[in-house]
């Protein structure tokens, strides 16, 4: 019997598996059907090829694979796994697989089950997306850039961007959600499926769209809900059209961001300030359904209210703050100190302090509102002129130096100017800086107040008694002197004469002949014989002249003069023999400040 049962075997090996039953039951069919068996399946094997889904009839059933036939001249063997209804499988029943190989090293078919499946979802996939047939699905997982999801047992891509009209930022809301996709992308060689929601959300709002817009109007409210937030303004859903509120019409005060008024998914009640049908355009108002703050403004804040507000911008001529939303006033530099000289507002206050402030006037028509806060204290000028009465003496600090003049600080916060010629009695001052320093402290004459302009003018030469009183003694014409050269300039030299004094020797009375550059001949210390001139107590000008000087004089002192200057021997050689007046031409004294 053993022996019977192999040779059987061995007969049928190579054998479809049709072929075989016929040959181990052929007591079934005779020779002639059986021929003709044989030669209707072989017509079949030449229909049959790899890659295609087949139909086959279930011939075993074991622990880990299902035998199908196929018709073909081997079986095949499916893994019992890819089988979603194990339980109810049975011999006999007609299933469908996918031929991936004609046969494998065992000379097998290899057929798939779970190929055979997903090659008959991807034909619903691939023509729902030429037709546009709405799929449900199950979002399972998320995945960066969007979620995976479950489209009839494949796995589809989700973007985020295509999940709803609005933006999404909850992702993991959506898993475990079941929804209408349409198919937007297909990719065949990676079998790869692309799948969007926010298509069918914006079909099915296109008609609410169109009537929104249809039915718009200037002045209309409208109820939205706040979609996306923009450094520029608010983005709001009108129930399938979009409006944007700029960020100068979400409140009457001043806002650095719109999120500091609405929050993303907020339903808020806007205003359609304008609208564009063909670019679809909306322009919406959210502080235009707020009462506007400076309707009763008057009756608030009448002039000289006390009020408390917040340094909101700083400008080069004042600092702007804001009392409460939407209500702004302006404190002038001029406002911030009685005394002080204020340049910028940020030596006073800062951005975003707190500061009390008096209503000085209001304009309700152009939106202007001043503030002070010098006035928040009494004016102390109104008392200086007791505390700094004309003629009194005092000490003060140098602050500042200017072409003009040099600011003393008398106290903190009050200042006054010395003008460049109450600096001195005797010297030319070109500078302030030639008397005194910054930081230095200066003794100065109160010379007067001026309440209403807010100014001390101060004199510091003032502190001792004017020397041109005794200077007509000292220097009356014909006088001999000698000085000392301290400034050269283009129309002669000026000189420190005994007592501190400066005086004026011209170019024409330093020799005979023209002295084309001054520097050439004389310097700087140099020490000069000279004789005055001219005298004016009035305009406090003394005129020298050398050449005065050395008429009638000694040769050797006419010579050494020459000869100190480089000058020509016979220029005021010849000159000491002549006796004559006083020199001519122009002997004032330039103005060199």
């Amino acid at each position: 019997m053993a022996e019977s049962a192999h040779a059987t075997r061995e007969a049928t090996r190579g054998m479809s598996g049709l072929t075989r039953r016929m040959a181990i039951g052929d007591h079934e069919y005779g020779d002639t059907e059986r021929s003709d068996l044989v030669k209707m399946y072989e017509g079949t094997l030449g229909k049959i090829s790899e890659g295609e889904i087949v139909k086959g009839r279930i011939v075993a059933i074991g622990d880990t694979e299902v035998t199908v036939d196929i018709g073909f001249k081997s079986e095949g063997n499916v893994p019992l796994a890819e089988f979603k209804n194990r339980d109810e499988l049975k011999v006999g029943d007609v299933i469908e697989v996918f031929l991936e190989s004609v046969e494998n090293k065992d000379g097998q078919l290899v057929l798939s089950r779970k190929r055979a499946d997903f090659m008959r979802i991807w034909e619903r996939v691939t023509k729902s997306f030429e037709t546009g047939e709405v799929l449900q699905g199950r979002c399972v997982r998320r995945i960066k850039g969007g979620i995976v999801v479950d489209l009839l047992g494949i796995d589809a891509f989700l973007p985020g961007s295509q999940i709803d009209v609005r933006p999404v930022r909850d992702f993991d809301a959506f898993i475990g959600k079941t929804m209408d996709f349409r198919v937007v992308k297909i990719n065949h060689p990676s079998e790869n499926v692309v799948v969007s929601h926010k298509i069918l959300v914006e079909e099915e709002m296109s008609g609410q769209r169109k009537a929104i817009i249809e039915s718009l109007e200037k002045g209309q409210i409208l109820e939205g809900t706040v979609k996306a937030i923009t450094d520029f303004g608010v983005f709001v859903d009108l129930g399938g059209v979009d409006g944007l509120v700029h960020i100068t019409d979400l409140s009457w005060g001043r806002i650095n961001h719109p999120s500091e008024i609405v929050k993303l998914d907020q339903t808020i009640n806007v205003v359609v300030l304008d609208f564009d049908q063909e670019k679809k355009r909306i322009s919406l108002g959210y502080k235009q359904l707020q009462p506007h703050p400076w309707e009763n403004i008057q009756n608030k804040y009448p002039v000289g209210t006390k009020v408390v507000g917040k340094v909101v911008s700083l400008a080069d001529y004042g600092a702007f703050v804001e009392i409460e939303k939407g209500i702004e006033g302006l404190i002038h530099i001029s406002e911030m100190s009685w005394t002080q000289h204020i340049k910028h507002p940020s030596q006073v206050v800062s951005m975003g302090q707190m500061v009390d402030a008096i209503i000085l006037s209001l304009d309700k028509d152009a939106k202007k509102l001043s503030l002070g806060i010098k006035q928040m204290e009494p004016d102390p000028w109104l008392t200086l002129m007791q505390k700094y009465p004309e003629g009194s003496r005092h000490k003060g600090i140098v602050r500042n130096l200017t072409n003009f003049g040099v600011f003393v600080e008398l106290e903190q916060g009050v200042d006054g100017l010395v003008h460049i010629s109450d600096l001195s009695w005797t010297k030319k001052v070109r500078h302030p800086g030639e008397i005194v320093k910054k930081g230095d402290e200066l003794e100065v004459v109160i010379l007067g107040v001026d309440v209403a302009q807010r100014r001390i003018s101060l004199g510091h030469k003032q502190i001792e008694e004017n020397p041109w009183d005794r200077f007509g003694d000292q220097y009356r014409v014909g006088t001999e002197v000698e000085g000392k050269i301290v400034r050269i300039i283009e129309k002669g030299v000026i000189v420190e004469l005994p007592l501190g004094v400066d005086g004026f020797v011209p170019v024409s009375q330093l020799s005979t002949t023209q002295v084309k550059n001054i520097a050439d001949k004389f310097k700087v210390g140099d020490p000069l014989p000279l004789k005055v001139v001219e005298f004016d107590k009035d305009t406090k000008k003394i005129v020298l002249s050398a050449v005065e000087f050395l008429k009638g004089k000694e040769s050797k002192i006419v010579e050494d003069y020459v000869a100190q200057h480089r000058l020509a021997p016979s220029t005021i050689g010849d000159s000491a023999t002549i006796t004559g007046t006083a020199p001519s031409g122009d002997t004032s004294i330039p103005t060199e400040n």
